[in-house]
C-alpha cells in the first residue's frame, strides 16, 4: 500500500529535515529559561508507557507544583485523586516518562523526557504540603532533554481564546456518563 508511511527514509522525502533552529533549542538540562517556564506552569500531562500499553494523565496544581531540583531533576508531588495509579504502574516497570507543560495565555509549551522514579521519601513528601494535605509520593524525575515546542498548535486551536471554550451544555455531565458507564 502505497498510502502507509512505514519507514523514516519515507518521513524524510515528505517532511524533509528538521531547521536548525528546532534541533539546537533542544538541551540535555534545565535551560534558565526551561525553568522558568516549569516554574510558572499550573499543568502537565504526563506520558508514561507499561506493558498494557500507554498512558497520559494530566497533573494540576498551583503555578511551579513541579519543583526544578537541579539542572538534571524535577520533582513532582502525586495528588490525592481516583487511585487507579496507571501512571505509577507504568513507571515501576518502565521509567520512560515525557511531560508536556502548559502555560495558560502563552502560545508556546515545553516538552520534557526522562525518567522517574516514585519516592515515599517522608522528608520529600513533607516538602509538597498544600493546605495541609501531603501527596502520596513524589515522581524524581531524571532529565534527559527539554525543548519548548513552538505556539502553531495552540494557535490553530485556539485553546486560550474566550470565544472558542467549549458549551458543557452541548456535551454530557461527569454525572451522566458515570451512570451511563456503569452500565456497562
Amino acid at each position: 500500500m502505497d498510502e502507509w508511511v512505514t519507514s523514516e527514509a519515507q518521513l524524510a522525502a515528505i517532511y524533509g529535515e528538521p531547521c536548525l533552529a528546532s534541533i539546537k533549542k533542544e538541551v540535555d538540562f534545565l535551560h534558565p529559561h526551561y525553568r522558568r517556564m516549569i516554574e510558572a506552569s499550573p499543568f502537565a500531562i504526563l506520558a508514561t508507557v507499561g506493558p498494557e500499553g500507554l498512558d497520559a494523565s494530566p497533573r494540576g496544581d498551583e503555578p511551579g507544583f513541579v519543583t526544578v531540583e537541579d539542572e538534571h531533576t524535577l520533582l513532582m508531588p502525586d495528588r490525592r485523586g481516583n487511585n487507579r495509579t496507571d501512571s505509577l504502574k507504568n513507571i515501576v516497570r518502565d521509567p520512560r516518562v515525557g511531560l508536556l507543560f502548559l502555560l495558560p495565555g502563552l502560545g508556546e509549551t515545553l516538552r520534557v523526557n526522562g525518567t522517574a522514579r516514585i519516592s515515599v521519601d517522608e522528608a520529600l513528601i513533607q516538602r509538597f504540603e498544600m493546605d495541609g494535605k501531603l501527596p502520596r509520593s513524589v515522581l524524581v524525575i531524571h532529565v534527559e532533554t527539554v525543548f519548548f515546542q513552538c505556539a502553531r498548535a495552540i494557535i490553530r486551536s485556539k485553546i486560550w481564546e474566550q470565544g472558542s471554550h467549549v458549551d458543557k451544555s452541548k456535551l454530557p455531565s461527569v454525572g451522566t456518563m458515570l451512570s451511563d458507564l456503569s452500565e456497562c
